[in-house]
């Protein structure tokens, strides 16, 4: 199942080149409290009880999919985490760049640490990534987004991918500089999921799927995510080391060679093989 929030916050089903609005379902959600319980994002939270109604609210002609803007396929996660350095290719890059990437990148994944990015920066893929500081060096980092469906606090990695709602398309958007790399890429609208979720089922091995970023028409990332250098069940059980996980909590895979620097009227088109593909826009800031 493919599902997206879109247009005024509506949430949809997306069937071949339609999206069917079930957004009905949500009268089916437990009421909200406050002080709120930290259950995480309570659609994923919920989806196991969700998926039957929303499968039968997409009725009708449905819309296009070209005619609607996507939005973040998670409206709340309680935290958005990066994966540092994790293709071979792309660390060889940086090192041969240090005037670029600031000579940061060194040691590995364990020794680094992953890293947060601030949940206001996100958006989906319908919306513009606005660049905040023109006069600095904004880079596109395309990763494959995992969407966490439940709790998970010191798991075990034979079953990490059971803690997988879904997977989608990610961009790490950074400016370059000398400051902690989670204020760099937290930069209002930086962090792009998109264009929906594709749940975990639909997904023999997430672990090799072909992706590719073009800017303009021109290649710039290619790999697999064979490639990763941490896989995906190690990436969610070190997260789940430091943090507790909850539903709706993205992790960006990390990126593989090709990062290059993006400037507004830019337009980068983003695929992973199984998930599906997007366009999204470069912008100055408002």
């Amino acid at each position: 199942m493919k599902i997206c929030w879109f247009n005024d916050n509506r949430l949809g089903i997306v069937k071949g080149d339609k999206v069917f609005d079930v957004s009905k379902v949500l009268e089916l959600l437990p009421k909200p409290t406050y002080p709120a319980v930290k259950g995480g994002d309570p659609v994923i939270a919920n989806l196991a009880m969700l998926r039957p109604a929303m499968e039968a609210a997409a009725t009708g002609a449905g819309l296009a999919v070209k005619d609607v803007k996507f939005l973040s396929p998670v409206a709340a996660p309680s935290k958005v985490i990066g994966t540092p350095t994790n293709y071979t290719d792309h660390i060889a890059e940086a090192s041969a760049q240090r005037d670029v990437f600031t000579g940061r990148y060194s040691g590995t994944i364990e020794e680094q640490g992953l890293f947060l990015k601030a949940n206001s920066c996100l958006i989906g893929g319908g919306d513009p990534i606005k660049l905040r500081f023109p006069q600095r060096r904004t880079d596109h980092e395309m990763e494959l987004g995992v969407i966490i469906g439940k709790k998970a606090s010191n798991i075990r990695e034979e079953d990490a991918l059971d803690y997988v709602a879904g997977y989608c398309i990610a961009l790490d958007m950074v400016v370059r500089g000398s400051q902690d790399r989670s204020m760099r890429k937290s930069v209002d609208t930086y962090g792009v999921a998109g264009p929906w979720m594709i749940t975990a089922d639909e997904i023999a091995d997430p672990g090799n799927l072909e992706m590719s970023l073009a800017v303009n028409g021109a290649v710039k990332q290619k790999c697999n995510t064979n490639q990763m250098i941490m896989g995906l069940k190690r990436q969610i059980t070190f997260g789940a080391e430091y943090y507790t996980l909850l539903p709706g909590d993205i992790i960006m895979t990390g990126t593989c060679s090709g990062v290059s620097q993006v400037k507004p009227g830019d337009v980068m088109h983003c695929e992973i093989e199984k998930i599906g593909a997007m366009d999204v826009r470069i912008t100055a800031n408002d």
